[in-house]
């Protein structure tokens, strides 16, 4: 996708970048009743464990990447901090901004930016302008609702904080509501939408502890509203899936760590997308990136068709991939 040009009268096309589970921030000391829950224990993998992973200079050549070829918008999918003490949402903040301007970058935060209930103010308040939707906020941040072109970029929050040894998330009763609504709306609309959220939203897909709570109900208003596109992080690997809706399959993504070297599991991360509408289709271009322990570098390109729903036929068939 890097460097490609645009046939002049053609079809317009939109572009943007997936990346998720940074893990960029440096915990303080713990606190007397920090010590006391959750966050000891994730102090201690981080001690051992997650600091040797999860490295500033991957995240730098990371930046350097999207740097080079800039993407429309980037949407992160949680899990910028370790532990989600107040003070790590600075350091995400100075991350975010380095990456662009709210305006470019769409977040949804994940497990470890919520281990424990903390006043909004000293936490996901320094991120606001990069959780928010177009237009003022009302209510609840989620879901948010970003148009960019012909794309509707739909953000939901799968954070809540969950006893020690679970990493489980949930959407909740109300931003379904919402999500159905604005499924539906930007569905008639002819837009091209993309959810994007921190845990996968396929049953079954996960093991119990770090499983999506409400996966079910989140497939249950994807199968009658419909979606083209499905973002997600948290298990640190690329995973496809599908999630059926009206004779369609909506494509699934989960993507590696946009920090880790490596060591224990998949290196560093992300992916690039590019949009191609069409009359009865649209052709979704995708380009993952990966570390190659100095820079990212292209590591595969599929091409993914995926019918318009009001194209789709009485059958349901698989989107076709194509190995480029």
């Amino acid at each position: 996708m890097s460097g490609e040009t645009r046939v002049r009268g053609a079809p317009p096309a939109w572009q943007f970048a997936h990346l998720s589970d940074p893990h960029l921030s440096v915990p303080g000391p713990l606190g007397v009743h920090d010590w006391l829950g959750k966050r000891a224990l994730g102090y201690l993998s981080w001690r051992r464990r997650r600091r040797f992973e999860h490295r500033t200079e991957v995240l730098a050549a990371l930046g350097a990447d999207l740097a080079r070829d800039p993407p429309e918008q980037i949407l992160v999918t949680g899990d910028i901090t370790q532990l989600g003490t107040p003070g790590e949402f600075l350091q995400g903040r100075r991350w975010l901004e380095t990456l662009g301007p709210p305006q470019r970058v769409g977040l949804v935060p994940g497990n470890h930016d919520c281990t424990r209930r903390e006043p909004w103010a000293g936490t996901l308040a320094h991120w606001q302008p990069y959780l928010d939707g177009d237009g003022p906020r009302t209510g609840s941040a989620f879901p948010s609702l970003r148009r960019r072109g012909g794309l509707a970029l739909i953000g939901l929050s799968s954070a809540v904080p969950s006893p020690p040894l679970l990493a489980t998330g949930r959407v909740g009763e109300t931003q379904l509501r919402e999500l159905e609504s604005l499924l539906t709306a930007t569905g008639r609309q002819g837009l091209f939408r993309v959810v994007y959220l921190h845990h996968s939203p396929v049953p079954g897909q996960d093991p119990w502890r770090k499983r999506l709570v409400d996966a079910p109900a989140v497939a249950g208003v994807i199968a009658r509203a419909g979606a083209e596109l499905i973002l997600h992080g948290h298990r640190h690997r690329i995973r496809t899936a599908t999630l059926e809706s009206q004779g369609r399959w909506i494509p699934v993504h989960g993507t590696a760590s946009a920090s880790a070297l490596g060591h224990h599991g998949e290196a560093g991360g992300y992916s690039r997308y590019l949009v191609l509408p069409g009359e009865r289709e649209w052709r979704l271009e995708l380009e993952r990136r990966g570390y190659d322990g100095a820079r990212f570098q292209s590591c595969a390109k599929l091409e993914i068709r995926i019918p318009r729903p009001a194209q789709d036929s009485d059958s349901a068939a698989q989107p076709a991939c194509t190995k480029r």
